[in-house]
């Protein structure tokens, strides 16, 4: 169904208004210490320099605040994580859905959110911890199926036209997963979703409106009687290190800066491995000894317990989206730094013995499933063994840096895809160290045995795994559910053009060399955090807003400390950092209004 409005104002609109004139009311509500007004240093002070931070800032300086953007890195890392990012959009009944004729509605969307969210915890209690994740949830995939996409587009955002199939689930229909391709690409990946916001932001710096503090590491958000009245920190020397790369921590002064609202914005714990393992739950598993970093060191989470200091709640911390099929990046830019493999559905994944995996740890199919196999297994890694053919058709990595084609907008080189294997594909085939190519069997398991050092797999036993997988290729149809799902998604236009291999054998010689990738648990996503409302103000243990407080993006499970529940349908991450950057931003807004 398409998201009612009534005299041109949506529901999720009026939910914004209404949160924005509340805010606006508490504020006034509790008396500011006399010298408060005098001394504040601006209408709103935002921490972190990310897509959701540039957002909010965005859209409080359109309203004629007086911003103060605060970061503990340099200049250099602005935009955060998503500079780094594939630029994936979530999007509902989109033009570009339509070119490749999927079919796709609010309806259809909001199932596959619930199915797989699985929210269970007090969603209708407003004390409970899911109760303002459902909201923002559902206001979310509203957003996604109406202004979302014309939005961006005003603002000069564009996408490439084929739309990708994530997280496609394999279950029922109100399980988990995707019904319809969503995965939106931006012309442009991570660097073009910012590029407006930043452009905005810079302006309002022209105009006065906004002031950068790069290199100030927010240690307290201060509050007086109960109201949150500023933050105070650390100086941090200056630093001209490269994006990504780790900056230095030297304390060269301290700083106290006031304004009547404080927007967090400052990340997840990704490249935090001891929070990750300290919040890791034990329906996943035994956390991996070993897993590679998927974002930048900066991304701490020390802003968590800051925030919770200040009288903030969070919920879900043991919520996390950590990916399955981590490469060594054999360039690292950060520490560990670990990239992904956006895989097609056609490479055959075993575990470390060499144990093929069942029904739906398939490739692209269900991420945080397949990562309780894994660590079920006993051991931190997993094989994917496939061929020349399947990775030149089916094989992406994630990151900016690692697409320059759609990156730097160059369609030349995209479509040279067509007729080769992507060039940072077969820099990874040819260095990294997780990549094994033989001509033959016999000699490719003495690789991975060789890399590993453990030799637990099996020639003849790999071997009989493959043939018979192979056997169910002969005709158009199989009880072998992966065949199952090449064949489905070669009836979809998208996968046809770009993403899937036609079926073949795994042993056939002509589409060799076989190829054995060693994949590593990477760390990425905090799908809990600080619990909001609607309007993006932090709430306490009591379910009350703690005013002047205010968090978006992944801090606050990018909305309602949890807004993707259990799991993800992918895209929705940057979309999320948007969407509640938004709601934040134009709140504090409200609340400011003189």
């Amino acid at each position: 169904m398409d998201t009612p409005e009534v005299a041109g104002i949506t529901r999720r609109r009026a939910l914004t208004v209404a949160g924005g004139v509340v805010a606006g009311a508490t504020l006034a509500a509790h008396a500011f210490p006399a010298f408060a007004a005098e001394s504040q240093d601006a209408d709103a002070i935002v921490v972190g320099h990310g897509l959701a931070g540039l957002v909010a800032t965005a859209e409080l300086a359109a309203a004629g605040r007086k911003v103060l953007l605060l970061d503990q890195e340099p200049e250099a890392s602005l935009g955060g994580q998503a500079f780094w990012s594939f630029g994936g959009l979530f999007f509902v009944n989109s033009d570009e859905q339509r070119l490749m004729g999927v079919k796709d509605t609010y309806d259809l969307a909001w199932q596959d959110w619930q199915g797989t969210a699985g929210f269970d915890r007090g969603v209708d209690d407003p004390t409970g911890q899911d109760y303002w994740a459902y909201q923002w949830a559902k206001a979310y995939v509203e957003f996604a199926s109406g202004e979302k996409r014309s939005w961006l587009s005003g603002l000069g955002v564009q996408w490439f036209p084929i739309v990708g199939w994530a997280e496609r689930g394999g279950g029922l229909a109100t399980g988990h997963g995707n019904s319809v391709p969503r995965f939106h690409v931006t012309w442009g990946t991570g660097p073009a979703v910012i590029e407006p916001f930043e452009k905005k932001v810079r302006a309002a710096v022209d105009a006065s409106k906004v002031t950068f503090k790069f290199r100030h590491r927010v240690d307290e958000i201060v509050t007086t009687g109960g109201v949150v009245t500023g933050v105070r920190g650390a100086v941090l020397e200056p630093s001209d290190v490269a994006r990504g790369k780790p900056s230095s921590r030297t304390v060269t002064g301290d700083f106290e800066l006031r304004a009547p609202v404080v927007v967090v914005t400052s990340g997840g714990i990704g490249a935090n491995h001891d929070l990750v393992r300290q919040n890791w739950p034990a329906r996943m598993g035994t956390p991996p000894t070993y897993m590679v970093t998927g974002v930048p060191a900066h991304v701490d989470g020390r802003m968590l317990a800051i925030t919770e200091k200040a009288g903030g709640r969070i919920v879900n911390p043991d919520r996390m989206w950590h990916y399955t099929e981590g490469l060594r990046n054999y360039d690292p830019i950060w520490p560990g730094h670990g990239i992904r493999i956006l895989p097609g559905p056609s490479s055959m994944w075993f575990d470390a013995t060499g144990k093929r995996f069942d029904t739906p740890d398939i490739p692209g199919y269900d991420t945080l499933h397949t990562l309780r196999t894994i660590t079920a297994s006993g051991y931190d890694y997993s094989w994917f063994v496939t061929t020349q053919k399947i990775i030149a058709k089916e094989f992406a990595l994630s990151g900016s840096e690692q697409n320059p084609d759609l990156t730097n907008k160059n369609v030349w080189q995209l479509l040279s895809r067509i007729w080769q294997t992507p060039e940072p594909i077969e820099k990874f085939k040819k260095n990294g160290e997780d990549f094994v190519v033989a001509t033959s069997l016999a000699d490719l398991v003495t690789g991975m045995n060789k890399l590993t050092g453990d030799n637990l797999i099996d020639y003849a036993d790999l071997k009989r795994q493959i043939e018979a997988r192979d056997r169910e290729i002969d005709n158009p149809y199989t009880k072998d559910v992966q065949v199952m799902g090449i064949r489905n998604a070669l009836n979809y236009p998208g996968d046809t053009l770009s993403r899937t291999a036609s079926v073949h054998r795994i042993l056939d010689s002509s589409a060799g060399p076989l190829i054995a990738v060693r994949l590593n648990v990477l760390t990425r996503k905090t799908l809990g955090g600080l619990q909001t409302d609607l309007s993006g103000r932090v709430l306490d243990a009591s379910g009350n807003p703690v005013p002047g407080l205010y968090a978006a993006g992944e801090v606050a499970g990018f909305g309602g400390g949890g807004i993707h529940g259990y799991r993800s349908l992918e895209g929705t991450f940057l979309g999320g950092c948007l969407f509640s950057g938004r709601q934040a931003g134009r709140a504090a807004a409200e609340a400011t209004a003189t």
